[in-house]
């Protein structure tokens, strides 16, 4: 059994990289809305203009503009998502600082397309890269933490398998002798 201050410290990671993005989308978000008009286009980087630009666009589906004008479902399989993540997190206390490290993530980009969806009906996004739909930070938090995720479960199944090979070699060694 854990310590209730190994639980607090377990916890406060998890809140703590969902804050940060959180405050870091909202601030994004809103500035987007204040300076840029509705449709239009800055480059922030002259150097990759037009491929990389911020552009304000209301969206009211999922990613990669699926699901659109679907703002209250969506809202709702957020909610459950966040809900989740929170009740699942205590389970994960063991495992790879990766994983929980994407939990984090996953928790933050969810609770910043939800505040937008709540207080606008729609999800602000703003970053434009190449021909690929238009993005925000909260889009991009989730789509690292799936990421992260996956290289996680990729090296913990990797050293589960190297285990296993090594446990087998050595059974087999002691049987020769």
């Amino acid at each position: 059994m854990k310590s209730k201050n190994s639980w607090v410290r377990h916890y406060l990671m998890l809140f703590s990289i969902a804050v940060v993005l959180i405050i870091l989308d909202q601030w994004s978000k809103g500035w987007v809305r204040q300076n840029i008009p509705l449709g239009a286009e800055i480059y922030p980087i002259p150097a990759l203009a037009p491929f990389f630009r911020f552009t304000y666009w209301q969206n009211t589906g999922a990613a990669l503009g699926f699901f659109q004008n679907a703002n209250t479902p969506l809202l709702i399989l957020s909610s459950i998502i966040v809900v989740v993540i929170i009740w699942y997190y205590h389970k994960a206390f063991n495992e790879p600082l990766l994983f929980r490290i994407s939990l984090g993530l996953l928790l933050g980009g969810a609770i910043g397309n939800i505040i937008d969806r709540i207080q606008l009906d729609f999800v602000t996004d703003f970053i434009a890269v190449g021909r690929f739909p238009v993005f925000n930070v909260a889009d991009s938090a989730v789509t690292v933490g799936v990421i992260i995720m996956l290289i996680g479960l990729l090296i913990q199944e990797h050293r589960e398998k190297t285990k296993r090979e090594t446990t087998a070699i050595s059974m087999d060694t002691e049987d020769e002798n």
